[in-house]
Order: C-alpha cells, then sequence, then structure tokens
C-alpha cells in the first residue's frame, strides 16, 4: 500500500487559452481519489495550491508573475509533500512542472539520490523564456529544471535535473530552437516515429533500468497532449498521431512493475474542451494503472 497524496494545480498561466484551472476539479468528478482507494492505497486530498504574489510582468511573456508564483509555491508543495508520500499534483497547465520539479529534485538532493524525470508529451517543452515566440511559459519547464540560462526572474535551481537522468516519450511537435538546443544534450528522447518503428517496450525499459541502476527517484509527467486526439481531445495543444490508448496503458504500467515513480504530474486537461468527460476519465485510468491496476481490474466502461 503506498500512501498517495492528492495535490490540486489549478494554473492556468502558461498559455493564452483558458480551462486547465478546472482541470484539478475535473479529476475529482472522475472519482480519481476512489479509483486509487479501490487499489488498496490511502488517499489523501490535500486540496489546491495557490500562487505566492509576485509582480513580476515582461511584455513578451504571457502572465510571468502569476506563474514564477505558481513556480515557487509548488516547489515548496511538492518538497514538502515527498516526505509524506507520493503526490500526484492534478494540474493544470504544464507550467506546473516548473515548481514540482523543482520541488521534487530538491528532496531527492536532500535523500542524496538522483532524480530522473519521465516526460510524455507531444512536446519536448525545453524553451527558454527568450526562445519561445509565443511567450507561454507552459514550453519552459524543462528547460528551467535542467539549469538553461534565461530564467533570471524564476527561483534559482540549485540542484537541476542532469540531461541523462531525462527522457522525453511521445515528441511529435518540437520548434526548431528547441530542437537545435536538444540535439546538443544527452537527454534520451523517443519521437512518434520511434514508437511507430520500435515499440513502447525497448525505448522506455533502458530508461527505467538506469533509474533503478541508480536508485533513484522517478517523477513522471503525463501531458493530455502524449495521447492522440482522438481518444483525449481535452486539451488546447491538440497533435495528431499521439499515442494510442494501449500505448499510453502500456507505459503507465510499465511504470507500475518497475516499482519507481515517486511522484507525477496529470497536467494540460482542459475540461471546456472534453466530450462528456471521456479525457478526465482516460487520465485517471492511466494513473490507476501506473498505480497497479491491470487489465483484468479494468472497470467495463458504461455506455453514455
Amino acid at each position: 500500500m503506498t500512501r498517495i497524496l492528492l495535490i490540486g494545480a489549478p494554473v492556468d498561466s502558461g498559455k493564452t487559452r483558458k480551462g486547465c484551472l478546472m482541470g484539478p476539479d475535473a479529476y475529482r468528478t472522475a472519482r480519481l481519489p476512489g479509483a486509487l482507494k479501490g487499489l488498496g492505497h490511502a488517499v489523501a486530498d490535500l486540496g489546491n495550491v495557490s500562487p505566492d504574489a509576485s509582480s513580476l510582468s515582461d511584455d513578451h511573456l504571457h502572465e510571468l508573475g502569476l506563474t514564477v508564483g505558481w513556480t515557487s509555491a509548488l516547489s515548496r508543495a511538492a518538497e514538502e509533500a515527498m516526505a509524506q508520500g507520493l503526490p500526484i499534483f492534478m494540474g493544470g497547465d504544464h507550467a506546473l512542472s516548473l515548481g514540482t520539479v523543482h520541488g521534487v529534485a530538491a528532496h531527492a538532493a536532500r535523500l542524496n539520490r538522483p532524480q530522473f524525470v519521465l516526460w510524455l508529451d507531444a512536446h519536448s517543452d525545453f524553451h527558454t523564456p527568450q526562445s519561445s515566440d509565443s511567450g507561454n511559459l507552459h514550453g519552459t519547464p524543462l528547460g528551467y529544471v535542467t539549469g538553461r540560462s534565461g530564467f533570471d526572474q524564476f527561483p534559482p535551481v540549485p540542484h537541476p535535473i542532469p540531461e541523462e537522468n531525462l527522457c522525453i516519450l511521445g515528441m511529435r511537435s518540437v520548434d526548431e530552437a528547441e530542437r537545435a538546443a536538444l540535439e546538443a544534450t544527452n537527454i534520451h528522447r523517443f519521437d512518434m516515429r520511434a514508437i511507430d518503428e520500435h515499440g513502447i517496450t525497448p525505448l522506455l525499459r533502458p530508461f527505467l533500468e538506469k533509474v533503478a541502476a541508480a536508485n533513484g527517484l522517478l517523477h513522471v509527467s503525463l501531458d493530455v497532449d502524449f495521447l492522440d486526439p482522438s481518444a483525449a481531445p481535452a486539451v488546447g495543444t491538440t497533435v495528431p498521431g499521439g499515442a494510442t490508448v494501449r500505448e499510453a496503458h502500456l507505459v503507465m504500467e510499465m511504470i507500475h512493475d518497475s516499482g519507481l515513480m515517486t511522484s507525477m504530474d496529470l497536467v494540460e486537461l482542459n475540461p471546456m474542451l472534453d466530450e462528456r468527460g471521456r479525457t478526465a476519465q482516460l487520465m485517471v485510468d492511466l494513473c490507476a494503472s501506473a498505480l497497479g491496476r491491470r487489465v483484468f481490474d479494468r472497470p467495463t466502461p458504461r455506455s453514455l
């Protein structure tokens, strides 16, 4: 049995299209707490985090001050939660990971253990504030937590994630500036062509083995747009050709089998774009798979 802490992160400042602030309540409505309790876990819902106050602004960056406030508040919440159990951060757009990864990395450093990150996303989110054409900060978390320059207005990053401790899976929309920066790194990165050619298992298994060999902590960040929009339409950054439901469940089942996951983000769910809650329910089902639900345990969907 694992002690799971559900933490709402209604971040909606990382991009211009609104709606992700309703994500935490959509997960609660889709019965995420009950699904995890049904697997035998102890579950505590800690409510929603609120951002710290910040008066920062920038003509190019969308809602810089609010995003910086979220980063500091979520970093603090993540570091505190890691000492109590396995936190699941219910988002909220992907800017929330600026704070959650920052916080879990601080906890790992205190334990003198390496922090690893599995990034399940159509995008690499490796921009800096300067390289982002849109100024949307939900495209910058991996740039920030790996210690790239240009984040002077954000909290310092004393424990950057080493490049080789990061794996991005499912990419299919990467800006030229990000592509050039990624190609100069040791980040493990697999686009959908790699998945099509090789399958999920031979790509993910070596990374999980590396985490285990290093006695590392594993943070999993699951973006709705990792999935194909035909299965998960409730996201403002839809990119065709994403992971199938079966592929996504395989990733989650491999994570559970490894026993390595120590924290998780569920991000970019925009209930305004959903169809009768089916994206929220799919994300709940995937989260349950990562925490032990197997095929024979999966409830048969009710007809709508």
